[in-house]
């Protein structure tokens, strides 16, 4: 009895020990295949390309794809902006591409508010807000160097004013108060409406003061111009000069 339960203990323990091996060489014999071994592929560059021809050369090279999106305005839509992993990786069939794409329609942002800082740190925010510099032109006006008016479609834009990222915005920049001096205008016994005309045709300023301190302007449009300062003449007959950007104040009444 016992005779035979050692016999019958080793069979067992042979059948055991050799269906051990068998799964070992198994093992072994298909790791290569399981763990595609040999089948390593170096990613390619495929930045600055169309995402659709894009995505067909990684889906040939047995690659799957992920795409995500964001704006940037100097770069075509649909455009191929970054990759994971990166270009020369080398990596198993099969992996997954990360691939980042640019808007074909641009997010809308908020205007950022531009005047009156130097035109460097304007055009730093509107990078920053992914918003493009527009035409500058310069106005002669005493802040030299800010910003005195921003546009977008060549209106004023207000900050907080929604508009799509990758918009141009112009900028009226201060150029001082002028280099070279003219005669100053006489508006005296002009409306403010027509005298407004004359001195913004001669890149001047200017503020408007009731001539009399005791009554108010109802409408100032329309009220007529009684004296100015600076004078058109002199005691001495002579124009007076005047530079551009320089304010003259009218009184009215």
């Amino acid at each position: 009895m016992k005779a035979n339960i050692r016999k019958s203990f080793l069979f067992n323990l042979g059948i055991i020990l050799v269906l051990c091996l068998l799964l070992y060489i198994a093992f072994f014999a298909t790791l290569k295949c399981i763990t595609r071994h040999g089948q390593e592929v170096m990613i390619p560059d495929v930045r600055g390309k169309e995402i659709s021809a894009v995505t067909a050369m990684l889906k040939q090279m047995h690659f799957e794809v992920s795409i995500d999106s964001t704006f940037e305005p100097d770069v075509k839509p649909l455009t191929v902006l970054k990759q994971v992993p990166d270009t020369g990786s080398i990596v198993k069939e099969g992996r997954t591409i990360f691939l980042t794409v640019n808007r074909v329609v641009p997010p809308q942002v908020a205007m950022p508010e531009l005047v009156n800082l130097s035109f460097r740190s304007a055009e730093m925010l509107l990078r920053n807000n992914k918003l493009k510099m527009g035409d500058t032109t310069f106005k002669p006006d005493l802040a030299a160097g800010l910003v005195l008016e921003q546009l977008y479609n060549g209106h004023p834009v207000k900050q907080g004013d929604v508009i799509p990222q990758g918009s141009k915005i112009s900028l009226v920049i201060g150029d001082g108060m002028g280099k070279n001096t003219f005669n100053v205008p006489d508006v005296v016994g002009m409306t403010v409406d027509e005298a407004e005309l004359i001195i913004n045709s001669n890149n001047l300023q200017y503020n408007i003061l009731p001539a009399d301190q005791s009554t108010s302007i109802a409408d100032t449009a329309s009220a007529t111009v009684v004296s100015q300062i600076p004078l058109p003449l002199n005691d001495a007959g002579e124009h007076n000069t005047i530079k551009a950007g320089s304010i003259i104040s009218l009184m009215v009444k």
